[in-house]
């Protein structure tokens, strides 16, 4: 390095480290998605099923990644995992899907996902308020504002890693402290005994509805298929469990607080999971009609532009509380925006290392952080905010998310035979068994998104995405390919 550049700075503790899980893992999907899930399986025993298989599939994959953080606590996460278990191309595969949509991608929608909720409370930032219109090409008040953020934190960020963990602990503390009062106050005073009484009479009948309102009985394998494909939604809100391991150079013992974080981290997020859905069937009932125009009569499956958690707000807190989870979602998406964009650019850090990404990004700035990756990220960022395409390149690399986390995972099993005597502060938690779980229930997953006939054209465009990254590793990475892998201890 340049005497001009700084160094990584072990910054992160413990604590630092679980707010940033939770706060990667929490953002708004915990608030939207069970309206699809609650209408692909039709019934309260069944969604909450959902969100279960959800948490032990995620529970496992961290439990289990931890064996890999621990044997290589280093900038660049899962990119060095792969790096080490297979070889750079795999490692570039993933890195180049990261950086195109992954985690660029989830940071453009949760910045949107902050502005539209900003207009509850302000009206002027609304996607009906277009500043600029050019064609098909319009310019709200609403991407002003989440490009405004993604600008902020990106700042933020890169003044050093002491910046962003403070928003990380001081948002990512106040979240969990606001949800769990949700959760309190849901329990409390907010039941309504008409909609237990709907929710839990035929808990196991399952059945699938459409926009209309219409429900048809689902056979059991129908069924396995409707639960696959619910948990799009409920995996997509409890990704980034992973984003800590980019930042293996910054942590405070990074072979113990990583693997801690994530477990300590999932375990939280999934158990205050669970608590808000049986929150939501507590208070609203499952079924409703899409035409109603109360909350009562909307019900979960039809809550106004999928706002479950507004409408279960308003529903304990009367008007108000519509307002109150306005704040909550700001509060959750500022949060999350914050640790997602700090852990990311780790990644595109350790890539440029190598020689397989742009050299720039491979530069750490006075404060010992890698700014060029971090502006880089940002723009490219603020170019899904403005071209609106973000929604459905999630939609297409949801797929590869968990296939890569499933090739990250096979991952632990090479390395066991292939370096069996490399050092291994943490072993994976019930290996072989735990991490075989999570393969077969994650590839399982894979397997029904890909053999969906509605969305197996997703599948098939996060695989062609992967694939498109091949000839450009070897355009980057050409002159280093050949060269072996760094080693742990370097």
């Amino acid at each position: 390095m340049s005497e001009k550049q700084g160094h990584f700075q072990r910054a992160i503790t413990l604590f630092d480290a679980v707010m940033i899980v939770t706060g990667s893992m929490i953002g708004s999907g915990i608030f939207i998605v069970s309206t699809g899930i609650a209408r692909l399986v039709g019934s309260a025993g069944w969604m909450l099923v959902v969100w279960l298989v959800t948490g032990i599939i995620t529970l496992a994959g961290a439990v289990s990644y931890g064996e890999l953080s621990s044997m290589f606590p280093r900038v660049g996460g899962q990119y060095v995992y792969l790096r080490e278990a297979y070889n750079k191309l795999v490692a570039f595969l993933y890195g180049w899907t990261l950086f195109l949509v992954i985690q660029t991608g989830v940071i453009a929608a949760v910045a949107v996902a902050f502005a539209r909720f900003t207009g509850v409370l302000i009206p002027w930032f609304s996607e009906t308020n277009v500043l600029l219109k050019a064609g098909s090409f319009t310019f709200t008040t609403v991407q002003l504002l989440a490009i405004g953020l993604l600008v902020f934190l990106t700042f933020i960020n890169s003044r050093g890693v002491r910046s962003g963990k403070l928003i990380a602990n001081v948002f990512g503390s106040t979240k969990l402290v606001a949800l769990a009062l949700l959760i309190l106050c849901g329990i409390t005073f907010g039941i309504n005994s008409e909609a237990v009484s709907q929710n839990f009479q035929n808990v196991w009948q399952a059945m699938s509805f459409n926009a209309a309102g219409q429900g048809v009985p689902l056979t059991t394998g129908a069924l396995v298929t409707a639960i696959g494909l619910a948990m799009t939604g409920s995996l997509f809100s409890s990704d980034s469990w992973n984003n800590i391991g980019f930042s293996g150079d910054e942590i405070v013992k990074p072979e113990r607080t990583i693997v801690l974080s994530m477990a300590l981290g999932t375990a939280i997020v999934t158990a205050l999971y669970i608590l808000i859905n049986v929150v939501y069937l507590l208070v609203l009932p499952l079924q409703g009609d899409p035409n109603a125009t109360d909350v009562l009569g909307r019900g979960i499956m039809y809550a106004a532009n999928e706002r479950v958690g507004t409408a279960a707000a308003e529903s304990i807190l009367g008007a108000p509380g519509a307002y109150v989870m306005a704040v909550l979602i700001m509060i959750s998406t500022f949060s999350a925006d914050n640790s997602i964009l700090m852990s990311g650019a780790r990644a595109y850090y350790a890539m440029a290392r190598d020689g397989v990404f742009f050299s720039g990004m491979g530069r750490l700035n006075k404060a010992g952080v890698p700014s060029v990756a971090l502006w880089a990220q940002c723009a490219w960022a603020c170019g899904l905010c403005l071209s609106g395409s973000y929604g459905e390149l999630l939609n297409y690399v949801m797929f590869s998310v968990i296939l890569f986390y499933v090739i990250t995972i096979i991952g632990i099993f090479i390395l066991r035979r292939t370096r069996p005597e490399a050092p291994r502060p943490y072993r994976a938690f019930g290996y072989p068994l735990v991490p075989l779980l999570y393969v077969v229930l994650a590839s399982a997953f894979c397997f029904i998104l890909l053999t969906d006939p509605e969305n197996s054209k997703f599948a098939q465009r996060g695989l062609l995405l992967v694939a498109l990254g091949v000839p450009v590793y070897f355009l980057f990475g050409k002159r280093l390919a050949s060269s072996p892998p760094a080693t742990p201890e370097q």
